[in-house]
């Protein structure tokens, strides 16, 4: 394939480059209850330590204590700073309703340079809900 010519590569004129050293990770964590889910999305946006939360419903497939587990969850994917993850996973273990929470750091190697610069600066402003 030439150069320049890969789907995250194609820019429309006036966009940023791709950023390809983001210190912006995403943390996946699922939820018994969408009430659980919004409260811990509320939390995190309303302190200031994930810049946004996205929520929907899955099927989860797992094993827990011996058992076959097939349950309705809600999955949240929580964008933070590095600087940051320490705070969200301290908050999601004090309001998480499940005894073993699922929270996956995954690092974020590049993307939408406008947006990543907003989820930083969104996480660096003065206080609860800005």
């Amino acid at each position: 394939m030439a150069s320049g010519s890969y789907p995250w590569q194609i820019r429309k004129e006036g966009d940023e480059p791709m950023n390809l050293t983001a210190d912006v990770p995403v943390i996946i964590l699922s939820t018994a209850s969408p009430e659980n889910a919004k409260t811990i999305a509320r939390a995190l946006v309303g302190e200031r330590i994930a810049a946004c939360v996205n929520m929907t419903g899955i099927s989860s497939y797992y094993h827990w204590k011996g058992e076959f587990c097939d349950d309705s969850e809600t999955l949240l994917i929580i964008k933070t700073m590095d600087s940051r993850k320490s705070e969200v996973m301290d908050a999601i273990r004090r309001l998480h309703t499940y005894e073993l929470p699922e929270m996956i750091v995954i690092p974020i190697t590049g993307g939408f340079a406008p947006y990543l610069a907003w989820l930083k600066e969104e996480l660096v402003k003065d206080g609860p809900h800005g």
